[in-house]
């Protein structure tokens, strides 16, 4: 093998990642390899074709893929034992009693390598590997997750902005009414005051709800790994956004839980660093003993062939390397105890998703049955009494108004349970529902 440079151009880098798009095609066929029982969304984009987007053009998820590849190379290296050593001698000794003045000989000075230090090596290079793919699996994950969350934010943005432009037209209205009432004398300029000062308040929500629509989608243009304008002309659909599942709490069983549990990669990773405490202890056990090389050689000494065999011996430290076997075992027990604590923190991550999510759900229903029924049959009646006379614009807008801040409520928990729902599916490493369900696992999802 010979060297190939590779060099690295970071303008031509950063040329190349404003100019990436989605190729739709690709998304296609990532769906279909990931997912072959779910079904193509077509143009408009569903959370399994954004995922499928992700897993193409992130560059975080080519990074990890890399490492695992880094992690492969190294491990396959470590097979090969340590180099031996090739020694050549020569020696001029002018003698007339001897037939030759001359000493030639070569010694080849063989490691053994075997028993519990080849062990300890390969076993720290597989774990390598084993580290490398939990951290795939962990920015693959948060890549989801990522994705997931800025879509959410979208649609609720998306939602909020219609509702506060909603209120900032029927606000118009009403404070043309009110400034009527205040030409005629039937209301004070405070009351003409508040009435624009709530209309401003939706004015300016509404703008900043187009502004935060914006930012979910660059937040999600950069999950993907592709310039926020490779998502202009997009259409985006997540089915039943509005009309939640029921809790999911509901659907996690103890053995759910022990599941999900092992499939998170910073508890994967836990167990991997305690393996290599394990293995570094093992090694620092057998370093106490000697370690053995043989050398063999030839000897052509003035006319005689000599073939000599040595031992060599790699002494241990003076105290027997107790006072590294020591180290080891405290590292171990402290790999220990941080697996302990990664454990407890994913129940607890578990538990509080759980809770949040049925708090979520318990806040939205109350909203859609009280709070979003009151403000709808106050807005109806106003209808009423207004073609009757019986009120004012401005008593009529501020019914209808009170509808659609009641609506707004309702997209704040709306909010909520979206954001529980992904905390929960953080927590369990995995989609609650929707078409990311279809997705194959070819993996185990447990330390074997």
């Amino acid at each position: 093998m010979s060297y190939a440079p590779a060099p690295v151009e970071p303008s031509a880098l950063a040329v190349e990642a404003r100019t990436r798009t989605l190729n739709l095609g690709q998304v296609r066929d990532k769906v279909a390899s990931i997912a072959p029982d779910a079904t193509w969304s077509g143009p408009r984009l569903d959370r399994l074709a954004l995922f499928a987007s992700a897993l193409l053009n992130n560059p975080d998820i080519a990074a990890s893929s890399a490492g695992v590849d880094s992690a492969l190379a190294a491990a396959k290296a470590s097979r090969v034992g340590p180099a031996a050593t090739f020694t050549l001698s020569a020696e001029y000794a002018r003698s007339a009693a001897e037939s030759s003045p001359w000493l030639l000989g070569g010694a080849l000075d063989v490691p053994l390598d075997l028993g519990a230090r080849r062990q300890a090596r390969l076993t720290s290079f597989d774990l390598a590997v084993d580290i490398a793919r939990y951290d795939q699996a962990d920015r693959i994950w948060s890549v989801r997750m990522a994705v997931r969350r800025a879509l959410a934010d979208y649609f609720i943005a998306e939602r909020q902005a219609v509702a506060y432009e909603r209120v900032a037209q029927v606000r118009a209205r009403q404070l043309a009414a009110m400034e009527n009432r205040v030409n005629a004398g039937e209301a004070s300029r405070a009351e003409l005051e508040r009435v624009r000062a709530d209309g401003a308040d939706a004015v300016r929500r509404a703008a900043d709800a187009n502004s935060n629509a914006r930012a979910a989608i660059k937040s999600l243009a950069a999950a993907l790994g592709v310039p926020f304008e490779a998502l202009n002309g997009l259409a985006l659909t997540w089915a039943g956004f509005d009309e939640p599942t029921d809790d999911p709490g509901a659907r996690v069983t103890d053995d759910s839980r022990v599941g999900a549990i092992l499939s998170r990669a910073d508890v994967l990773k836990a167990v991997a660093a305690y393996d290599q405490a394990e293995a570094d202890l093992r090694a620092e056990v057998a370093r106490q003993y000697p370690a053995i090389s043989i050398a063999p050689g030839y000897t052509w000494e003035r006319g005689l062939v000599k073939i000599p065999v040595s031992v060599g011996l790699v002494l241990p430290p003076l105290d027997l390397n107790r006072g590294a076997i020591a180290t080891a075992q405290a590292k171990r027990t402290e790999a220990g105890r941080k697996l302990e604590a990664v454990v407890s923190t994913s129940q607890a991550a578990i538990d509080a998703g759980l809770a949040e999510t049925h708090a979520a759900r318990e806040a939205l229903t109350r909203v859609r049955r009280v709070e979003l029924v009151a403000a709808a049959r106050l807005a109806a009646q106003a209808d009423r009494e207004l073609a009757q006379g019986a009120i004012d614009r401005t008593d009529w807008a501020a019914a209808q108004a009170g509808a659609l801040l009641a609506r707004i409520s309702e997209l704040d928990a709306l909010a909520r349970v979206h954001a529980a729902d992904a905390s929960l599916e953080d927590a369990l490493r995995g989609p609650l529902e929707g078409p990311e369900t279809m997705i194959v696992n070819t993996a185990s999802r447990s330390r074997p």
